[in-house]
């Protein structure tokens, strides 16, 4: 989510949303937990939800607990977010401050001064900044994505990825939100997707650029995924001494000669040493490394997993070793598996919409990305039929028509069409609502990019009385005012 003023619509790091925060959250009866970093609040965690911060302190982020089908389904998790959607924007009130209806700030410097401004002082960022060489502060400017998360078989993981992978077109035409860039109108439906590719065009491993570059074919297995993941030609990120969970700020060590992962496992021991050279230690190597490694992807989905008994490393390296072992191991150690879908960017129902459309369609906004996901993996056997129908390297292609034209684009449309109709049936009856906001873009040809972009050409004046256009047209509503 991107906070801006409520009346300039400028990019703003938040000072007293999180004291905000935790106040709504105690008169609703729960009890968050606070963590801080170098003395600032950057998160509070609840039963149902965690609220914190992307990279910088001008872009906010909730993650919501998982909710299963015989909970409620999607329509439980659409009243969860609501629910958070609006104690955010309740919170923000305190710093003068709203959500943007955008997937990157419209107008919004990327420049060091400002980076040092509002980066969250992370131990990874540190890593990637100064040892991997990454240009850091090209996501500075508050990009923001609609990430749909979605449970998946262990023996059918790999084929969700694939799909995910496959129809990033869709996602890109039919959630597109960032048309601008830098006050400038950049001629892409999505410029927040150059993200990757612009912060690692400088990495000081090629095999860092590898992992945002889409493959040139589906994935066969889980060993055929991991190998490309961890294999020859990358480099391992730093490890943690201890085994953790927390990706972003555990210190880490990182390893001598800059080997890949998949060398590190099968040695079982590697040195490591402190970003700062000040300690050097000799790692025993496990499978909760392994597991740690996994967000070290940049592709347009992610494959997450989680051990519920960690294998033991020659369990690891046996498996991988054997056909179908991975699936296997997996299955046997209980990994609960889900797809990290990373291209919709983030849009919330504003008063462009809600007059264009009306408040059903901006009801399902929020949720259209996740219901698109979950139908597409519901229905799995069509949706990798489909995949083999439209053919892998022509979807890639898709992919930059989607990114340049979104809906004009003819074949686009055509593969729209396609994927909503097999996640349409992948979805119980009662589900189909929340695909409405893709129903409409679809229909209309007409994305939150091209609405955006018609509100910044419309106002007169300069920039600055531009972007106070936008913030009037697109500020994310209360969810009451379309009935949430």
């Amino acid at each position: 989510m991107i906070p801006v003023h409520q009346a300039s619509g400028t990019s703003m790091p938040v000072r007293h949303y999180f004291r905000a925060l935790h106040a709504i959250k105690r008169r609703h009866g729960c009890a968050p937990r606070s963590e801080r970093l170098a003395g600032r609040c950057v998160g509070l965690h609840t039963a149902v939800a965690e609220c914190g911060l992307d990279n910088g302190f001008n872009l906010l982020e909730t993650a919501l607990a998982p909710v299963r089908s015989d909970q409620g389904g999607l329509h439980e998790l659409a009243r969860r977010a609501h629910a958070e959607l609006a104690d955010a924007l309740q919170a923000l009130q305190a710093d003068q401050a709203c959500i943007l209806s955008a997937s990157q700030h419209p107008d919004c410097a990327r420049d060091a001064q400002w980076y040092a401004q509002v980066c969250v002082p992370r131990a990874i960022y540190r890593e990637l900044r100064d040892y991997r060489g990454w240009h850091h502060a090209e996501g500075i400017d508050a990009k923001a994505q609609n990430g749909a998360n979605t449970s998946v078989p262990v023996a059918r993981a790999v084929d969700a990825l694939n799909v995910n992978i496959a129809f990033a077109a869709v996602g890109l035409a039919l959630f597109a939100n960032s048309p601008l860039e830098s006050g400038r109108i950049t001629g892409l439906k999505e410029t927040r997707t150059l993200l990757w590719p612009r912060a690692l065009a400088a990495a000081r491993f090629p095999g860092d650029r590898k992992l945002c570059t889409r493959p040139a074919r589906p994935f066969r297995d889980l060993a055929d995924f991991f190998g490309w993941m961890f294999g020859p030609g990358t480099v391992s990120r730093g490890l943690p001494v201890h085994p953790s969970t927390d990706y972003k700020g555990v210190q880490t060590l990182l390893l001598d000669g800059n080997p890949c992962l998949m060398t590190v496992l099968w040695a079982g021991r590697w040195r490591g040493r402190s970003l700062d050279g000040q300690t050097a230690l000799d790692l025993e190597i496990g499978a909760h490394h392994f597991e740690y490694s996994q967000i070290g992807q940049f592709l347009d989905a992610r494959l997450r997993y989680r051990f519920q008994t960690l294998p033991s490393l020659p369990d690891l390296r046996a498996a991988w070793r054997a056909p179908g072992g991975l699936e296997a191991l997996f299955t046997a150690c209980g990994a609960h598996m889900y797809i990290e879908g990373r291209i919709p960017g983030a849009g919330f129902a504003d008063a462009c919409l809600l007059e264009e459309a009306g408040a059903g369609v901006a009801r399902s906004m929020l949720m259209a990305p996740m219901a698109v996901q979950a139908g597409l993996l519901a229905n799995l056997d069509q949706a990798v039929a489909l995949m083999h129908d439209w053919g892998w390297q022509r979807l890639g292609a898709l992919r930059q028509a989607a990114l340049m034209s979104g809906l004009e684009d003819g074949q686009v449309r055509a593969l729209c069409a396609d994927v909503l109709a097999v996640a349409r049936a992948g979805l119980d009856p009662a589900d189909r609502s929340w695909l409405a906001y893709a129903d409409f873009v679809l229909h209309t040809q007409h994305n939150a990019a091209d609405r955006l972009l018609e509100t910044w050409r419309a106002a007169s004046g300069d920039r600055s009385r531009k972007l106070a256009a936008v913030v009037a047209r697109h500020a994310a509503l209360d969810p009451v005012q379309y009935g949430a």
